[in-house]
């Protein structure tokens, strides 16, 4: 049995990471990306709120202590899902 070369790679824990994972959370919870598991997608705005709260509680949180493209990367995923949800009220 042969394995992937997806099975194969480690994915590293960083910030940019864990603001991805919220981000994709958010994104789903939108409408804008199928649940991964059920392929389905479904708008749950609470539930974007929330994720979009947790990015913001992780940008305060850890002010002054990310390198500058974490800033970048943050404030732009940030920024974008804020646009997003509104559109989407």
């Amino acid at each position: 049995m042969s394995t992937s070369p997806q099975q194969n790679q480690k994915i590293e824990a960083s910030l940019s990471t864990l603001v991805l994972s919220i981000a994709s959370s958010a994104a789903m919870a939108l409408g804008l990306a199928p649940h991964p598991t059920s392929g389905k997608v479904e708008k749950d705005l609470d539930m974007a709120r929330f994720n979009i709260d947790l990015l913001a509680v992780l940008e305060e949180k850890t002010k002054g202590n990310r390198t500058s493209d974490e800033e970048r990367f943050l404030t732009s995923v940030l920024q974008d899902l804020k646009m997003k949800f509104v559109q989407a009220k």
